[in-house]
């Protein structure tokens, strides 16, 4: 069976926007069980100012805890916006780390308030520091098909941000459709002008489930020649700068539908059901994974 890569971004893109702030000890509960279950991708945390996304304060403590015991079995990767947060990454162990830029200016200037030029800019001293180190740089860019601000985004827009990151040094961009609301044929126009210059194997599809709609641009990804995804278990997660926007896709649908399609994850699900349901309990909200809450109640 052809093998799908999948990166779980639950510890990070799904819980930095939940109102409980959990402990360190929480998240590492977490991020063990989603271990057991067998991702070996696994977005941890963020280096970021604990005054502007307080979930992430504890971010060298909890890779002080999960790096040492899990690093050799998954690839960890940390969101580092800047050349500090980056050092951070570094001096915590860090062998991958992620840096973020959309396609549209107004989203990019109230998310990280500067300029997507500003923000390729930011990250240059990074992508210095990560050759030297031997670090992987990831590259996401949000906004790709539409933005809560400037509404829809021209396919040429994505891909001058995406041959910008390449240059710079990612092995991977991530293509965040972050507010939800494309359709497979908007997601087969976008890849149809990436595609064209950039191979498949330097994007994974990042697709948020506000109209339902992320498992059929999965679908039409994966037609496409797309290998490797974004999930966030139980569908945790949202974007605070786009209005009504549902989480991520939900992991437990993403494997569901992969391996029903006969694709190979290398992911337990019953497992990864087990550890959506400890980080239910301490959201105190229920998740709204679709297959998630289908085999709760099945138990």
């Amino acid at each position: 069976m052809e093998q799908i890569k999948i990166t779980e971004v639950g510890p990070r893109d799904g819980l930095q926007n939940e109102k409980t702030i959990l402990t360190t000890q929480d998240k590492f509960e977490f991020v063990s069980r989603l271990v057991e279950s067998g991702i070996k991708n696994i977005e941890l945390t963020s280096f970021v100012r604990k005054d502007r996304i307080p979930q992430m304060g504890d971010a060298k403590e909890l890779a002080d805890l999960v790096l040492p015991k899990f690093q050799n079995l998954v690839q960890f990767s940390c969101l580092t916006p800047n050349a500090k947060g980056y050092e951070g990454a570094k001096d915590s162990g860090f062998k991958e780390v992620a840096v973020f830029t959309a396609t549209s200016e107004t989203f990019t200037k109230k998310n990280i308030n500067i300029t997507i030029q500003e923000s390729l800019d930011f990250f240059k001293p990074i992508f210095t520091m990560a050759k030297v180190d031997g670090i992987k740089v990831r590259g996401y860019i949000s906004t790709v098909i539409a933005c809560p601000y400037e509404g829809k985004i021209e396919p040429e827009r994505t891909l001058e941000v995406a041959e910008r990151l390449l240059e710079a040094g990612v092995y991977e961009i991530s293509l965040g459709e972050t507010i939800g609301v494309a359709v497979p044929s908007e997601v087969e126009t976008l890849l149809e002008v990436l595609l064209k210059k950039i191979p498949d194997s330097y994007f994974a599809g990042h697709f948020h489930d506000t109209y339902g709609m992320a498992i059929a641009n999965t679908k039409q990804a994966l037609s496409m020649g797309i290998r490797s995804f974004d999930s966030s278990a139980g569908g945790l997660g949202g974007c605070p700068y786009a209005k009504g926007a549902a989480g991520n896709v939900a992991t437990e649908d993403l494997v569901y539908f992969l391996h029903k399609e006969g694709y190979d994850t290398g992911i337990q699900l019953s497992s990864l059901i087990q550890a959506s349901q400890f980080m239910e309990e301490r959201i105190g909200r229920k998740l709204t994974s679709r297959t998630y809450v289908a085999m709760k109640n099945a138990d």
